[in-house]
């Protein structure tokens, strides 16, 4: 409230009507007032502790609650106590009163600092006990592995914990050889193993090792055969029978009201009452029971939580209110990772989740929904708990929808209407109605037809979340998700109340908007205010539209746009498929062969365009506004100066000396009344007369039937148009400017490409168009690598949509041979140039009526489809032989992200030249003989190549490639068997949290205005926020943490800036995927804070891991790999390891060179360094050579006084002298050890963080070599100076001259 209480004090004192003085008073009170508000209300809402008594006398323990958390969290927290995991049927008690479970704390009476929670057991239901057996399963281990058809194989993957590992043991590297250098020689040279920077991309990096196996607490607990109970045993409280293998031998356990007791059945006998026994043989908790029953589980479980201990509590935490990322390579069916271990539970899940009837999972999702969202929203804890229901709505939503998506696209769901064409059936399955993404009835016939109804269910999603974001009171959207599987795009929406009814005569079923096609319309007045709001939110100009009898009608939004009036009396908006305008520049464009058309006329324009537009706009406005004000006042100032002359003429004799002084006093009024009215010149444009917006319906068939409202959609036609140019002329060429200039971060793969055009409203059919403008020669060299990749993700593309003709109507068992064929006939052509499609005859004999046509595909054929798709699609043609360049590994993990193809790893063979022999084969070999076993898991682990280079390469042609099966004589580079599962994609409306992104921005903006503490306090609140709202797994949580290790870094907290990047990793690993692009920035990020902690051997092992990552991403030469190898060459530098370091420096040489240019700023930066890293590896013939050519480079660019020029040039004279007096020391040196001179290199062992002036005068260094590096890690010289007194030149990477950004 600070600034607007300013702005009221300039406006005050400028108009003469306050002092100054009173309203900074005033203002000062409110401040003060305000400050007290919020210290009470942050005493209030502090957290306190509470003592927890358990029931059986066990220790109690404090538990910290805060007065805006509910009693359920509290049970939540207690139940993850080591002491209190036993207990999950219960309830609290305070004063000797029961608590509600969803009761706030501070509703409490009496509950405070010190307060007591007794835990009471509860009598068990036979929901309890079910629910109670699936957690002690799990705590036990006892779960076992699960098949899976949404989230696939291995969802949720994360290596993090792989790479503590190695990093652990890359640390007793670096120590043991750190102490072996020192010992053996006086300059302390660490030596690391080198890493081959020309190996091949190996998918095997995205494939978890073979961990240790979990000790087992129990061989297997489950439900008996006996089995449910019978009726009059039901009616004695008994709820399940269970059979329990334990590690001392088996049981029959009885679940009952009271808790759990061992019985005197047998398998062949039914006595499930209590046995009688000296010993304790029941209790409440099945847990506690194992322990009184198995003297060995109570050992098993304590190991099994060590075990579980070392690895990182995120990487096994399970995942709640999203879905898992599944990955598109796993590990081979035969691997141990893989094992299908037998578990009799695994079938009895269903029923321990859902119930006999199912009817746990049977939900009124759209009532459900629509209840959550009228939640009040009024205080920060009502919108918390608003937010965390629609969260886990949303997600449980998604999770119904898409398993219901895929059994209708199986055809395991009997259709409502079974008569009609498959592509009009209409299917309803645990309360979500779902139909197929197609035009089976009409509807989109002039539109484009499929290829229209396909398109319009996508944005139709995307609609629904922008809604559902804007959240606007009185508007309702159904649940809604969009499933693509095996070719088929199913829609799944939760059923509004009264979208089934038949209308009455004379009535209509929409209420607002298009009814019929466009032939009738609604426009009910009761829809006008709700969708007036969202019309501005949106941009959306208010506009006619006319019927079939040219009547009309005036719309809020799009006429395609519908509203519902729901039984319930809700509003509805559904249909959001056409919220903003068509392209119309993009369908003048379209060829006149039908052929190449595009496929449909649903070319919109995206929101972000129209907040972008929007934004230019206001600009705009705000400028011609402030000329205005300028211009205004420059005349009232022409004027008072005009009549102060006349005045001073009439009175100029009579006054003399004394106008003078008032003349001048005057005129310091003036100019002190002219600054105010500037400073407060920007606060007065008025911005309320602002307005944009555009008719969503131009160029839409629409028919005005007067002259004047002709030339009103006429002047709205042309408003569309300059918008579409705005696209062209300036969102484009912006975004390549930056990408040149190197301003923003280059895209690493079709996701971040896909989301950085999405951001700035650029559509994908523009890809072809931003291929061809950086289509360019000369030094445009970042721009080649943004071209290849725009053709990449076009060829991805094209290939899905050619697949899914192929799939559409394949039965499941053919589509594997269908997957291996068309990428055999993409990628396999080099192995392979004639590929057959394996189809097993059975399934050819099971399904005849099967269209087979994928058998007869042939590369050529299927390069003749993919290029008429990209010229179709994006308006491109592909360059000659473009299948050569588009990358294999690339282009497949592309290929298997759309389609949700998961692989099996191995080394496939996509060439004449054969892989070296891989994983698998190791492994294969290794069991014929266990000493050849132990040889490849220790090869495996620390990674070791031969040093001898001819021995390799006979290696690597005496082995078969994993990809080739030899029991076929003619090989394939996929076969039917490396498709080991598909995974349904869905897209879903969920929107993200408001109150959460506040906070984490307010806290950002309060540190940049130096407000640490409230700064501080605002980021541990949306970390709160965050996990309270989405869970401790979600993206957006990964991306918060991402955030606060970059703002605590900048706080100096680095243990706290290390720990949140940690989190980031493994949770963007889990969420979003083990190789995504945000994962590897994640690893960058925690390689740097390492580094900065003085973990080297850490920071290098996260670092070679996302360079692996990088080059399954996009390939080896990455416009921002430069910087990772950099990075990498530096944090080597800083652990000792100067030779490997050097080869880091070198090998950023070639790719800066590759991506910038040999003649650029950016090489000559890296040049800089590599004379540094030369000379610290004794080469200091060519560390002359390399700094000369640097300062060349910079003269010539920058010329002889810059900077950065003068510095190479010092560093050349250093380099040059210390040469010469090597060579001198040298020749007369006889057999003993010599030294030799270097420069004294500015920055130390990190070369990159340099600061201060350069030195004047630079002089020729003598120190010798052990003094140098003293120098360089920052260790004054025995016996000499002190450090410090004078500083070298500083390193023009990190300046802002013209090497400035090279990294």
């Amino acid at each position: 409230m600070a600034e607007p209480a300013s702005n009221a004090t300039m406006s005050a004192q400028t108009e003469g009507e306050t002092p100054a003085l009173e309203n900074t008073s005033q203002s000062q009170n409110v401040e003060d007032q305000q400050t007290e508000v919020e210290e009470v209300e942050q005493i209030e809402d502090a957290p306190f502790h509470v003592t927890v008594v358990l029931p059986h006398g066990e220790k109690p323990f404090d538990l910290a609650v805060s007065p805006i958390e509910q009693i359920h969290e509290i049970r939540q927290s207690i139940i993850e106590q080591q002491d209190a995991i036993q207990y999950s049927c219960f309830h609290l008690e305070h004063n000797g009163e029961p608590i509600n479970d969803f009761a706030q704390v501070s509703d409490i009476s009496g509950l405070a600092e010190g307060s007591e929670l007794h835990l009471v057991e509860d009598p068990y239901s036979e929901k309890e006990a079910r629910i109670h057996l699936v957690r002690v399963r799990e705590l036990i281990g006892a779960a076992g592995d699960r098949t899976d058809t949404v989230h696939g194989i291995h969802a949720g993957l994360s290596l993090h914990d792989d790479l503590v590992a190695e990093a652990v043991k890359q640390a007793s590297s670096f120590v043991l050889s750190e102490a072996k250098a020192k010992n053996e020689e006086e300059r302390s040279e660490v030596e690391i193993e080198e890493y081959d920077f020309e190996a091949p991309t190996s998918v095997f990096k995205l494939v978890p090792r073979r961990s240790e196996v979990a000790p087992r607490t129990v061989k297997a607990i489950g439900l008996s055969a006996w089995n449910p109970p019978p009726a009059h045993l039901r009616q004695r409280g008994h709820l399940l029978y269970l059979t329990a293998s334990t590690l001392d031998g088996d049981f029959h356990i009885t679940a009952h009201v009271g808790g759990f007791f061992v019985n005197k059945c047998t398998n062949q006998n039914f006595d499930p009452f209590p046995k009688s026994s000296a010993g304790k043989q029941s209790a409440h908790s099945l847990l506690s029971l194992l322990e009184e029953i198995s003297p060995k589980f109570g050992p098993a479980v304590k190991e099994l939580q060590a075990f579980q201990r070392r690895k990182h509590p995120l990487s096994t935490f399970p995942i709640g209110n999203t879905f898992p990322a599944a990955p598109w390579i796993v590990p081979p069916t035969s691997s141990p990772l893989s094992a299908h271990l037998p578990d009799p539970t695994r079938s009895q899940e269903t029923y321990l989740l859902a119930g006999v009837d199912n009817t746990d999972s049977l939900r009124d999702w759209n009532e459900e929904f629509q209840s959550a969202k009228e939640l009040p929203k009024d205080t920060i804890q009502d919108r918390v708990f608003r937010e965390r229901l629609l969260c886990k709505l949303y997600a449980d939503y998604k999770e119904a929808a898409t398993r219901g998506a895929v059994l209708v696209a199986r055809g395991e769901v009997a259709p409502l209407n079974p008569t009609e064409a498959r592509d009009a059936q209409i299917f309803v399955y645990n309360n979500v109605f779902f139909s197929f993404g197609a035009d089976g009835v009409g509807t989109f016939t002039s539109e484009g037809g499929n290829e229209a109804a396909r398109v319009a269910t996508g944005k139709d999603v995307f609609g629904v979340k922008l809604v559902n974001q804007l959240d606007i009171d009185g508007l309702y959207t159904p649940g809604t998700v969009v499933v693509d599987y095996l070719g088929k795009r199913i829609v799944g929406q939760s059923i509004v109340p009264g979208i089934f009814k038949q209308p009455e005569p004379g009535e209509n079923q929409i209420h607002y908007g298009a009814v019929d096609g466009k032939e009738v319309v609604a426009a009910d007045e009761r829809f006008v205010p709700v969708f007036k709001k969202l019309a501005e939110q949106l941009h959306i100009k208010k506009h006619s539209v006319w019927d079939k009898e040219g009547k009309e009608f005036e719309l809020e939004a799009s006429v395609e746009m519908k509203g519902l009036l729901g039984t319930d009396g809700r509003k509805y908006v559904l249909d959001l498929y056409r919220i903003t305008p068509l392209d119309k520049l993009w369908m003048n464009e379209d060829p006149e062969k039908e052929e190449e058309k595009y496929p449909h006329r649903m070319t919109v324009l995206r929101p972000e365009l129209m907040m972008s537009l929007a934004k230019a706009k206001a600009r705009e406005y705000a400028d011609t506004e402030l000329k205005r004000l300028v211009k205004s006042k420059d005349e009232a100032k022409g004027e008072e100066k005009k009549e102060d002359g006349e005045t001073a003429k009439g009175e100029e004799k009579a006054e003399g000396e004394e106008k003078t002084e008032e003349t001048e006093e005057k005129k310091v009024e003036e100019k002190t009344a002219e600054k105010q009215v500037e400073e407060a010149q920007p606060e007065r444009i008025d911005l309320s007369g602002f307005r944009f917006s555009l008719n969503p319906d131009a160029f839409s068939d629409q028919k005005p039937q007067t002259e004047a409202q002709k030339e009103e959609l006429a002047r709205d036609e042309d408003e569309v148009l300059a918008a579409c140019q705005y696209l062209r002329d300036v969102v484009m060429p912006t975004l390549l400017y930056e990408l040149r200039r190197n301003e923003i971060s280059f895209p690493v793969d079709g996701t971040s490409l896909t989301n950085m055009l999405h951001r700035r409203g650029i559509n994908i059919r523009y890809l072809g168009h931003l291929a061809l403008l950086s289509d360019v020669n000369g030094e445009e060299y970042r721009l080649r690598y943004f071209h290849d990749l725009c053709t990449r993700e076009m060829v991805a593309r094209s290939f899905k949509h050619v697949a899914a003709k192929y799939l559409k109507e394949l039965p499941l068992p053919l589509t594997s041979a269908c997957f291996a064929h068309l990428l055999n006939c993409l990628l396999g052509y080099g192995l392979n140039p004639n590929p057959v499609a394996e189809i097993d005859e059975t399934f050819k004999q099971l399904y005849k009526s099967a269209d087979l046509a994928f058998a007869d595909v042939t590369p050529e054929s299927l390069r003749a489809e993919i290029e008429s798709e990209v010229y179709r699609r994006f308006r491109f043609s592909l360059v000659d032989e473009w299948w050569e360049s588009v990358g294999n590994i690339q282009t497949l993990r592309e290929i298997s992200l759309k389609l949700g193809l998961q692989l099996q790893a191995k080394e496939y063979a996509f060439g004449g030249v054969i892989a070296k022999q891989t994983d698998t084969a190791a492994e294969a070999d290794a069991e014929k003989d266990a000493d050849a076993e132990k040889s490849a898991d220790d090869k495996a682990a620390t990674g070791t190549k031969s040093k001898n280079k001819k021995k390799k390469k006979k290696a690597a042609r005496d082995g078969s490639p994993a990809s080739i099966n030899s029991a076929r004589s003619v090989p394939h580079t996929f076969s039917p068997d490396d498709i080991v599962n598909v995974v349904p994609i869905s897209k879903d409306a969920a929107p993200q949290s408001a109150i959460a992104t506040e906070a984490l921005e307010a806290g950002r903006i309060s540190i940049l205005q130096n407000q640490r503490k409230l700064g501080e306090e605002l980021l541990l609140e949306s970390l709160s926020l965050h996990e309270q709202i989405y869970g401790p797994l979600h993206p957006d949580v990964g991306r918060a943490y991402s955030a606060l290790a970059n703002l605590y870094q900048g706080l100096g907290l680095l243990d706290v800036a290390i720990e949140n990047a940690q989190k980031a990793c493994v949770v963007t690993e889990r969420t979003i995927g083990i190789d995504s692009g945000e994962t590897m920035l994640a690893y960058l990020s925690l390689s740097l804070l390492l580094h900065q902690d003085g973990k080297h051997h850490e920071a290098v092992v996260y670092n070679k891991h996302a360079l692996e990552l990088w080059k399954i991403l996009y390939g080896r030469d990455h416009p921002d790999t430069v910087t990772t190898l950099n990075n990498t060459a530096v944090i080597l530098q800083a652990a000792h390891a100067y030779h490997e370091s050097r080869r880091w420096f070198e090998e950023c040489l070639r790719a800066s060179e590759a991506v910038f240019g040999k003649d650029s700023t950016y090489s000559a930066a890296v040049l800089f360094q590599l004379g540094q890293a030369l000379a610290l590896d004794k080469e200091s013939k060519e560390a002359v050579n390399k700094m000369r050519e640097c300062r060349n480079i910079f003269s010539r660019h920058l010329g002889e006084q810059d900077k950065n020029t003068i510095d190479a040039g010092y560093w050349l004279a250093q380099l040059t002298s210390n040469a010469v007096n090597l060579a001198k020391q040298a020749k007369r040196t006889n057999n003993g050890r010599f030294r030799f001179t270097t420069m004294g290199m500015s920055g130390g062992a990190d070369a990159t963080n340099i600061a201060g002036s350069r030195a004047p005068a630079p002089a020729i260094d003598e120190r010798d070599l052990d003094d140098l590096v003293k120098f360089i890690e920052g260790t004054p010289k025995k016996g000499g100076a002190k450090p410090g007194k004078k500083r070298g030149p500083q390193n023009p990477r990190r300046r802002g001259g013209g090497a400035a950004g090279a990294a």
